[in-house]
């Protein structure tokens, strides 16, 4: 039989999103092929979540060095070696590019080294070559966005903050997301100077508000210096380094400014509009549950689509994806009870409602919260504290959200994860028995109800 088709599925974009999707369409029989202008295992392996991991590991010894002391251990002088660290973080990624490679060539994948855009509903370009495929997975993730101020170029994004042949002694973060967040406290940890500039009145908007005011106050500890209210009007080259100004009339001198303003869709220039592609204001792909565009045979997945941008949440909308366009039913993403975190000093993670959209949600709603020195500080003499809260619906005593700033936060929420998504209860939460001495236990052994506010 001629097969109308050179490809079942042809993949924009060998992220996350796009190899487990090719892999999942594989396994169900069919012809795939993935065509990738950059890096295989896309943002997540080489310029995200990994690579940033293993720089948090990194800034997380100075902590412990300075902690020893208190529990008996005389430490004598350090030194970090930065361009060490980079050597090795490039040796682990490229590593799992090649990981990435075998899981695609096993699973009878095609990859395209290339960038692929799209002509029609069922044809892509790779320079001179033609392709034609039955269906067409868009998943090419987001870019980093910088704002339009004077002397913009002089900044670098978090794409290159890994590559840097230094550690910058002072540095400047503009931005109050994940990234800013994080990479403020990386870089913090190693021994920078650092402030952060943030346009809103407290980072982290979209988590629950006791923990984004807990963060500041640790992060105040540490030595960050936190501007909040502020915007970055323009930075300027000085000497060998750069002088920021901001529009509270301070200015900052500087070896490196950070711009973690955002991310958008990377969509630009993908072809979208020839094929008859809807997307949104900000570029993004609208897409309905099954993560099907405006064109019936056109899917797109991941960040692409500006929903839960999250690796593990662009994973699960490859597979749904691939499933729905080769399984034997549709399949979408549940993102009532998506766990996340940020690894920050001290981390936090969170799973549900926070208290401010159960509260809009539900009406009123019972809040159990706990802060305390971790046991570890009675003895280091760490100023620093752990602040763990629940969020319940009185009448059912279902819980509706868990959040935690502390030591290992991301570890233990992830657990926590599996009970909100079974529909726990607080008695079920209070019948548990504790692990201790955890931190953990505290989950499940506060009673007292917070004040209401």
């Amino acid at each position: 039989m001629v097969q109308k088709y050179d490809y079942d599925l042809f993949v924009i974009g060998a992220g996350s999103g796009g190899v487990r999707a090719s892999r999942v369409a594989a396994q169900l029989g069919a012809r795939v092929a993935v065509a990738e202008e950059r890096y295989l295992g896309g943002t997540c392996v080489n310029v995200g979540c990994i690579p940033k991991k293993l720089l948090v590991y990194a800034s997380e010894f100075s902590d412990a060095f300075a902690d020893a002391a208190g529990f008996g251990w005389t430490i004598g002088a350090s030194r970090f070696d930065w361009g060490a660290l980079i050597a090795n973080k490039d040796k682990e990624i490229a590593r799992l590019n090649g990981v990435y490679e075998r899981l695609l060539t096993t699973a009878g994948v095609t990859i395209i080294d290339g960038r692929a855009t799209l002509l029609d509903a069922h044809t892509v370009a790779i320079g001179s070559e033609r392709i034609t495929a039955r269906y067409i997975l868009v998943a090419v993730g987001g870019w980093p966005a910088a704002p339009r101020i004077p002397g913009a170029e002089l900044a670098i994004s978090s794409n290159e903050a890994f590559h840097l042949h230094a550690m910058p002694e002072r540095v400047i973060v503009v931005g109050g997301g994940y990234i800013g967040v994080e990479f403020a406290g990386i870089f913090r940890g190693l021994g920078a100077e650092v402030t952060l500039v943030h346009r809103g009145d407290l980072f982290l908007r979209g988590f629950d508000d006791d923990l984004r005011a807990a963060l500041a106050d640790e992060m105040r500890k540490r030595g960050v210096a936190l501007r909040f209210n502020t915007l970055l009007e323009r930075i300027e080259k000085r000497g060998a380094g750069v002088r920021a100004t901001l529009t509270n009339g301070e200015t900052i001198d500087a070896a490196l400014v950070l711009l973690a303003t955002g991310r958008r869709p990377n969509t630009h220039g993908l072809g979208l509009e020839a094929a008859g592609v809807k997307m949104d204001g900000a570029g993004a792909i609208v897409v309905d549950r099954h993560s099907r565009t405006s064109v019936e045979n056109i899917f797109a997945v991941g960040d692409v689509t500006n929903r839960r941008n999250l690796t593990p949440v662009a994973i699960a909308e490859g597979r749904a994806a691939a499933e729905t366009m080769f399984g034997k039913r549709a399949m979408a993403v549940d993102y009532e009870n998506v766990p996340s975190a940020v690894f920050s000093h001290p981390p936090i993670a969170t799973v549900g409602l926070t208290e401010m959209e159960a509260r809009a949600r539900f009406g009123a709603v019972d809040i159990y919260k706990s802060s305390f020195r971790p046991l570890k500080h009675t003895l280091s003499g760490r100023d620093e504290r752990t602040l763990m809260k629940l969020v319940v619906e009185p009448k059912s005593e279902r819980v509706l959200g868990c959040h935690m700033i502390g030591a290992d936060a991301g570890e233990i929420i992830q657990g926590l994860a599996v009970a909100l998504q079974c529909g726990a209860t607080k008695r079920q939460f209070d019948a548990t028995i504790g692990i201790h001495p955890t931190a953990a236990e505290e989950f499940v052994t506060m009673r007292e109800k917070a004040a209401s506010q």
